[in-house]
């Protein structure tokens, strides 16, 4: 496996003595619960990325503010790395936990502390499942606009820490777009409010810096997040194509005719297949590639929008397009794009997600390219992606029983995303870098922006104990993987190199 620590500072990871912490720990905060046994702390050895597994040293499970205050507090008086979790359905390591090191599980702050509909925002707390915030909302005929496709599950504060988007960002934005303020604790155990209650704050913007930031800048406990009014009306098209090439095409001619849709998705054959068989939400399984189209907004325009949209899909090759007959059958619709991962795992024993970014007229190259790798490794690639904001989600099937194929489906995840810098995109979209892609990041950035990077982390973090070996690699790593010229070798914040 690629994808390890940096492990600097003589070779080795800080030792923490386990005895010790805990003993600490159960003195300073005897209500805090603590899990230590080795039973305990395996089920939180990864994330939804079940490649790499890590077994913390402890896991701890905090009810109130002041419990993570004074647990960081003490971690940072004692040099011990901290690692933020929450519903733990990341898909790029983010939230992997460290040997030598505790992970702070967020999920007990599941609280909705304000509904406001007059100001269109709602308080939750960092465990706050996506879905239960437009839940909360729906009496207002309000909801919470970014719905990745793990919404029922994934938790605010993962989203905030990876600036998670979903199916619908094309129109209504990332996270980072839908918050208005996020309150966080310094790794010293300092309160900060990043961003404010109006829609928009003096001073630099820290709230668009620390959204993506991956937990290593601060640990959130408490989100304001903007809520939109629910449209009037919403229609889906599916559309479906002889080929991959066409369908990508069709994407940026739908843009370039002056129409933002609210969805734009796009799914190739092996992908709708599985999740055909899955759902049965009614997809054309003889279809090289389908395209989802959502239009919403007032009646009027809806309608006028999905006659010039099947216009554009139809001049772009589409072999058939389908309006959704009823809001049953948009639902269907829905549901098989958002059900494709675990549809496609059900036709494969593992698969690797990646999340690469491409300007939206690369798409058709980008999918030869993708195509071409497939072929050369020898592993299928079904492909799921926004097509609306090219954010491409390649699911790289392979089998982790049989030797070498792991290694193969890294190998290929990596030229992936590798082709997606060389077009001129990006190694991610919305599942950020964790442990995933560190090694790519040498690849999208140089050594002046890498140690910018590392700069901005040394300013929140300056012992680099929150979320270490994650996110930005260090120099020595970019210098081993190749890709980037080194900066005359060293890092100038050298107390980061120990993760």
């Amino acid at each position: 496996m690629n994808i390890l620590y940096d492990e600097r500072v003589d070779g080795v990871l800080p030792k923490v003595d386990k005895a010790a912490l805990l003993a600490e720990l159960r003195e300073a905060l005897p209500d805090l619960e603590v899990l230590h046994s080795q039973e305990d702390l395996k089920p939180y050895e990864c994330d939804g990325l079940s490649a790499y597994r890590t077994v913390p040293m402890l896991v701890v499970l905090p009810e109130r503010v002041e419990q993570v205050q004074a647990l960081l507090k003490l971690c940072h008086a004692r040099n011990v790395p901290v690692v933020a979790r929450g519903a733990g359905t990341g898909l790029s390591g983010g939230a992997l936990p460290l040997e030598q090191g505790i992970l702070l599980v967020m999920a007990r702050f599941n609280r909705i502390i304000e509904v406001n509909p007059e100001g269109r925002f709602a308080r939750v707390q960092p465990g706050v499942r996506n879905l239960a915030i437009s839940q909360a909302a729906a009496p207002f005929e309000l909801y919470y606009a970014p719905d990745p496709s793990s919404q029922i599950a994934c938790s605010i504060g993962g989203n905030v820490a990876e600036n998670a988007g979903g199916v619908h960002c094309l129109k209504y934005g990332l996270t980072v777009h839908n918050l208005l303020k996020v309150d966080i604790l310094t790794i010293e155990g300092e309160p900060m409010t990043l961003g404010s209650d109006a829609l928009d704050a003096p001073g630099f913007d820290l709230l668009a810096l620390f959204t993506g930031s991956e937990g290593m800048l601060g640990i959130v406990t408490e989100v304001t997040v903007k809520l939109l009014p629910k449209p009037q009306v919403a229609r889906v098209l599916l559309a479906s194509f002889d080929s991959v090439e066409k369908a990508g095409r069709a994407v940026g001619d739908i843009i370039a005719a002056g129409i933002i849709p609210g969805g734009l998705e796009m799914m190739d054959n092996l992908s709708i297949r599985a999740a055909e068989d899955f759902i049965h939400a009614g997809y054309p399984v003889d279809a090289a590639a389908i395209l989802l189209c959502e239009l919403d907004g007032v009646e009027a325009d809806v309608q006028d929008d999905c006659e010039r949209v099947e216009a554009v899909l139809k001049a772009a090759g589409a072999t058939d397009v389908r309006l959704a007959c009823d809001e049953a059958e948009r639902a269907r619709f829905w549901a098989g794009r958002k059900n494709a991962f675990p549809a496609v795992g059900r036709i494969s024993p593992d698969y690797y997600c990646m999340d690469g970014t491409i300007p939206r007229r690369e798409l058709p190259r980008v999918l030869n390219g993708i195509a071409e790798l497939s072929e050369e490794y020898g592993l299928r690639v079904a492909n799921v992606f926004h097509a609306g904001d090219g954010n491409m989600h390649p699911l790289i099937l392979f089998d982790a029983n049989v030797p070498g194929e792991l290694e193969r489906a890294e190998a290929i995840g990596g030229k992936i995303l590798e082709l997606c810098v060389e077009v001129g995109g990006s190694i991610t979209g919305e599942h950020g870098v964790g442990r995933e892609k560190i090694n790519q990041m040498c690849a999208q950035f140089n050594s002046d922006e890498l140690t910018l990077f590392h700069a901005v982390k040394a300013a929140f973090d300056p012992q680099g104990l929150l979320n270490p070996g994650k996110n930005i690699p260090t120099l020595h790593r970019c210098a081993e993987f190749g890709a980037m010229h080194v900066h005359h070798g060293q890092l100038p914040f050298p107390e980061l190199e120990r993760f």
